[in-house]
Formats: structure tokens, sequence, C-alpha cells
């Protein structure tokens, strides 16, 4: 359970002017319009209406915190005696089970604090008109990172209107005020609480917050200025794309209602693995066999590369097993589209499984030679 003296910072015996200019100072650092954590603003702004008031606070030293759940109260049906009347009447519902829905009229203590102190209002929430962000995946294979690679994909989404071209009217009709919030594009709600009457500004349902309605609505979109559709889309991939990595491209998204912005497209990107290379951050590593005489008595060979060519890579004499060289600049383009990370060869010794007459003969006379 939380304690409102200690969110406040304040002694139980603190005077009404110690917790006011307490929560002054604090509600000054916390508050989210100068950058403060709403999260602790609002746990600061509960505390202050409780222990501001003498009745709420004198409730709260007897029984516990006022807007959790459970039985803070010891019960709300036993503990008041006259509840009702003390509250104005309200029917608190299941308010002692605690949550959103405890005050029976669908009002939460965060839907409270942000009614009486204007938390957010539209700032804090998304342009219903603004078109929603799409995500998509493609898997493209090792290679592909090698070079800039465009492709193209189809998406179904909400697309601008063809008819009206996105207004959401009949073309050659006029736009006019909308009747229900009389051009504001909010519209007034007023609703009584335990901590009184609230008034608070909603977006209209009508326009959608625009303020204004086509005269006559689109009949192939209904006003909405889109519809259901597909768009072919080209998506342009650097060189150097890691597996997981996101591209951005703004305004690709879905349409946005009546000509509002478009939301965005984020296309995540992933790596097939290949066959014979490994990619560690924008290096490649491989394996590749030699025999015991080209390890012993060093050789040239060749090495595969990712784009398809070969390199041809000196073996000293003397390699051991699972040495690695390096080769500069062979491995997968930088990000930041300057240079490239390098290609590792790791040896490995392969030995013959079954050995021919001669080879046995060559190798007898060899371990007589302490080899």
């Amino acid at each position: 359970m939380k304690d409102y003296y200690q969110i406040l910072g304040v002694d139980r015996n603190a005077s009404t002017e110690e917790i006011k200019k307490a929560y002054r100072k604090l509600a000054h650092k916390y508050h989210p319009d100068k950058g403060g954590d709403e999260k602790k603003f609002k746990e600061i702004a509960e505390a202050y209406q409780v222990l501001s008031n003498k009745e709420k606070r004198a409730q709260y030293d007897k029984f516990g915190r006022v807007f959790e759940g459970g039985q803070g109260f010891g019960g709300f049906n036993q503990g008041f005696g006259g509840f009702g009347k003390d509250f104005g009447g309200f029917d608190f519902g299941n308010f002692g089970r605690g949550g959103k829905e405890g005050f029976g009229f669908g009002l939460g203590i965060e839907d409270l604090i942000d009614e009486f102190f204007g938390l957010g209002r539209k700032s804090r929430k998304r342009d219903v008109n603004q078109g929603e962000d799409i995500e998509l995946q493609i898997e493209i294979d090792l290679k592909d990172t090698l070079q800039n690679l465009k492709k193209k994909v189809t998406i179904s989404k909400k697309v601008v209107c063809p008819r009206c071209h996105g207004s959401g009217g009949e073309p050659g009709t006029r736009v006019k005020e909308c009747f229900a919030c009389r051009g504001k594009g909010e519209v007034q709600q007023i609703r009584k609480t335990f901590l009184g009457t609230v008034t608070r500004y909603v977006i209209c349902p009508e326009c959608k917050g625009e303020g204004k309605i086509p005269e006559k609505l689109c009949n192939v979109c209904q006003g909405e200025g889109r519809i259901d559709g597909k768009e072919q889309i080209e998506i342009n991939i650097p060189p150097g794309m890691d597996s997981g990595q996101t591209i951005k491209i703004s305004g690709r998204g879905e349409a946005g209602r009546r000509g509002k912005k478009a939301g965005d497209l984020y296309v995540r990107v992933f790596v097939r693995p290949h066959s014979l290379f490994k990619r560690k951050g924008d290096d490649l590593y491989i394996s590749l066999p030699i025999s015991l005489s080209q390890a012993s008595l060093g050789d040239e060979i060749e090495v595969p590369t990712l784009e398809g060519k070969r390199l041809l890579m000196k073996v000293p004499a003397g390699t051991e097993s699972g040495r690695t060289f390096r080769i500069s600049g062979k491995g997968i383009p930088h990000f930041s589209g300057w240079g490239k990370g390098d290609l590792y060869v790791k040896l490995e010794i392969k030995l013959p499984k079954k050995l021919t007459k001669k080879q046995k003969e060559l190798l007898e006379k060899l371990k007589e030679e302490g080899l």
C-alpha cells in the first residue's frame, strides 16, 4: 500500500501549508510538460488530493489509502455508515475491488487524475485520423548484402479514395462546419465523480476532430477518404544490412482519413544463412580442408568468396590444423558506406579415412624418418 505522506515527503503531522508546499515543489519537478515522469506526477497529485482535504485526510489516516481497492477502508459497506450521504449519494459499485471499473461509472483513478489536472488531452493521443503504420518482413540472401538491392512488394492496406482523392466528399460538393462540435473538433463531457463534477473535452465522434464534414459523403469511401486496396512499393535495401535491422519508409503506411497524414512503413530485413560462409558483424568466416602434405610442405590454394570469385592464398609450410588467415576487405560492406569487413579462412587438415597400399608405404617411410 502506498504511503501518501512518504510520496510527498512530509511528516504525518505536517500542516496543510507544508503539504501544499511539498506538492508544489514535486509537481514542478515531475510535471510531464517539463519533461518529468508522468506516472510519478500522478502519484503526487493523487496524494495531494487526499491530504489537502481535511475530511479525506482524516478518513485516510483512519482507514488507509483511498483510491486503491482491497479493504483499505475496512470494507466500504460497513466502515462509513452514511457513506452515500457524505459523498452526495453516488453509487460506487465495485470500487472496493480496485481497477478502472471499480467506480461504477467507468472511471479509474488515472482517468480522474488526468481529467482534474489536464494531463495529455489531445497531446497524449495519436491523431485518430492519421494512417496506421505497417510492418513488413523481407528475406534476402547473404550475397544480397554486398550491394544496393531493390525489391518490389505489393501491400494490402488503406489507400486514398480514387473518387474523392481523400477529401471524403462527393466531387464538386462543399465542406461544411460539423453540427456536433460547431467546428471545434471536440465536444464537452460532464461526469459526476466522488471528487466532484468533472468536465473534459473529447474528440468529436462526428467529425473525428476535424471540425468539418463533407456536405455530401463520397459514395465510394462513405466519407472516409480512403478505401481498402493494394499498392506496389519498391524497397531500397542498402548494402551491409544485417538480419533484424529495420528500414523506415515515411508515408507509405495506411492512408490517413480525409487526406490526413499517412502512416509509415517499417521493413524488417532477415538474412538467410549461407551454406559456406558465416557472418559475424561485417566479417565473414569460412572453413577449408587441406591435406597433410599441403600443411606440411606448404601450397597455394583457392579460396571462394561471397561474390563468386576465387582467390589464391598461400599456405605456409608447417601450418597446423585450425590456423586462421585473414583476407582484408573481402567481407560485408559497412552499413556506413565506407569500407568492408574481412574474410577469415580457417584451415583444417583432412586425413583420409582409407589409405592406398602406396600411401601406407610412404607413411611407413616417413614414420621411420621420425615424421
